[in-house]
């Protein structure tokens, strides 16, 4: 039995958790402006070392897609060339609205930054912005890196806006107030990136990438306070390991209101 069982991950982990899934998304709320009803959001995150053929045919897929917003969550390559690389080729993707980009936990911030206003992608830097009426959009910086501040990033919105926040580590939602988000787009946790069968990894053991266990492994989970939290596990993988029973992800969100 144990063999079986290996065998399975191993035959899995070859197959289909090397397909990116583009899972679709609804996020339903009363603070979604009506006028931008069906609005269409775009999240990949943590790129890593995925190879630039394998990226160019996300963003050919997507160009086959409407998307009226992408966000990227962080985590991108760590070389200055490969880096180049990615952004160049997610820059190349059409979305109404443009390419907003925050920092993940192995990312040098000043490359990143740098890399990102060579190719049009604004940086979230603890910053936020409205990008349409009543639909504000703002970034955080890495938790573990930086000075996170969720109360820094929303403060430029109203009540009755939808804020939208990007914040490449979930485990920020547990430990800030959250009140003035309406919906949390994260990653970090890579959906476990080893599992079995999909139900828990190694890299959810509290302290080594989350604090917070299953918690924040992979797709709806809230914050401390009761806010919708979405964790995508992600397109690439750190250290060329492979994944298990936690397949890549673009997240596809379509905003609705209620």
């Amino acid at each position: 039995m144990f063999l079986v069982i290996i065998s399975v991950h191993i035959i899995h982990a070859v197959t289909l958790d090397k397909i990116v899934e583009y899972k679709e998304v609804t996020f339903y709320s009363s603070d979604v402006p009506k006028e931008m009803n069906g609005y269409r959001i775009a999240f990949i995150t943590d790129v890593h070392s995925m190879p630039i053929k394998r990226l160019a045919e996300i963003t050919d897929n997507l160009n086959k897609k409407s998307v009226d917003l992408l966000v990227l969550g962080g985590d991108y390559p760590s070389s200055k060339e490969n880096l180049r690389k990615s952004m160049e080729t997610m820059s190349r993707i059409i979305s109404t609205d443009g390419i907003f980009g925050v920092e993940g936990n192995h990312d040098n911030y000043t490359d990143v930054l740098t890399v990102m206003n060579e190719y049009g992608i604004n940086m979230l830097s603890n910053s936020g912005l409205y990008i349409q009426d009543n639909f504000y959009l703002a970034g955080v910086e890495e938790l573990r890196n930086h000075n996170a501040s969720i109360a820094v990033v929303t403060q430029g919105a109203l009540p009755e806006d939808f804020v939208l926040l990007i914040a490449h580590n979930p485990d920020i939602s547990m430990q800030q107030e959250t009140g003035g988000v309406d919906l949390f787009l994260c990653g970090h946790t890579h959906g476990g990136q080893i599992t079995f069968f999909g139900i828990f990894g190694p890299a959810l053991i509290p302290n080594f990438v989350t604090d917070y266990n299953q918690r924040f492994m992979s797709g709806w989970s809230e914050s401390r306070d009761g806010t919708p939290v979405y964790v995508s596990n992600g397109v690439g993988t750190s250290f060329y390991m492979p994944r298990v029973f936690a397949r890549p992800q673009v997240i596809l969100i379509t905003l609705l209101n209620e």
